[in-house]
């Protein structure tokens, strides 16, 4: 074999080596990538309660009825409900006409229910609607944790496993989750449909099918926070929606809902009618 064959050879090896060696540091230094810390000595408030569109998704998630201007709290005005747009294309017909239902009795004077003032889980992504007290993030190798302080309510994330065959209907449902870079990417299926999709009380089945994609801003002070949603049996299509959160030097306090809803809605805290003594 001739000197010029041999080093051609040598050199041959030595670019394989080092693309070898390259790639087998990037897979390390993939692997050994820190998770995004979304703790750190922070919570995070709603920044607010009605779910925004994704930019180039035809399907929008619903919004207020233009007929009726909406009122927030703390303005110099009196506050109104939140009435949604049943004329919304994605809505299925028994959808749209349990809104209808629902809007035309709380403008004829009825208290618009909320998870948050009758002390009741909200689902997900009710979850992401509930307002006024911050949410905290427990990140633990197996499961993270979401905690709201208002009645300490709890959503837990499994971490890198997949979903049960046939995860009973809950509240919450099932939440598996995976780090995609910076990004905590959540996906949950076994809820019931005892909750509202968001704040404008719109219904869902057991169906529903939600994937999260929660992420900081680069200075750490927002958490935005896309989700796909998907119910065969409640919206014509899956579509997208967007919430986000603002960074709070909170600590963890305690925050009860009292049990004041039987006011609100006697179907779920009992109220006598005469004091029993």
């Amino acid at each position: 074999m001739s000197v010029f064959a041999t080093r051609e050879r040598f050199l041959a090896g030595g670019v394989l080596s080092v693309l070898m060696l390259a790639s087998l540091s990037s897979d390390a230094t993939a692997q050994s990538a820190s998770p995004p810390n979304f703790v750190n000595g922070a919570a995070w408030l709603l920044a607010g309660g009605e779910f925004k569109s994704v930019p180039g998704d035809t399907m929008k998630p619903v919004s207020q009825d233009p007929r009726h201007r909406y009122v927030p709290n703390n303005t110099s005005e009196q506050p109104t409900y939140r009435i949604g747009d049943v004329s919304n294309p994605n809505l299925k017909p028994w959808v749209a006409a349990a809104m209808k239902k629902d809007n035309d009795e709380v403008l004829a004077g009825k208290f618009a229910y909320t998870a948050r003032s009758s002390c009741a889980p909200a689902g997900v992504p009710g979850f992401m609607t509930f307002p006024a007290q911050p949410i905290h993030f427990v990140q633990k190798p197996k499961q993270v944790l979401m905690l709201y302080q208002g009645n300490a309510e709890v959503r837990r994330i499994y971490m890198n496993v997949p979903h049960s065959t046939n995860p009973k209907p809950s509240f919450y449902g099932e939440s598996v989750g995976r780090y995609d870079g910076d990004t905590l990417v959540i996906d949950t299926v076994g809820l019931n449909d005892k909750t509202f999709l968001d704040a404008y009380r719109t219904p869902h089945s057991d169906k529903l099918h939600v994937i999260e994609r929660w992420r900081m801003s680069p200075d750490g002070q927002v958490m935005n926070v896309q989700m796909r949603i998907e119910d065969p049996d409640a919206f014509n299509q899956p579509f997208s929606a967007t919430t986000s959160y603002r960074r709070v030097p909170a600590e963890w306090q305690e925050a009860i809902c009292a049990e004041n809803n039987g006011y609100f809605f006697q179907e779920r805290v009992p109220t006598a009618a005469v004091a029993d003594f």
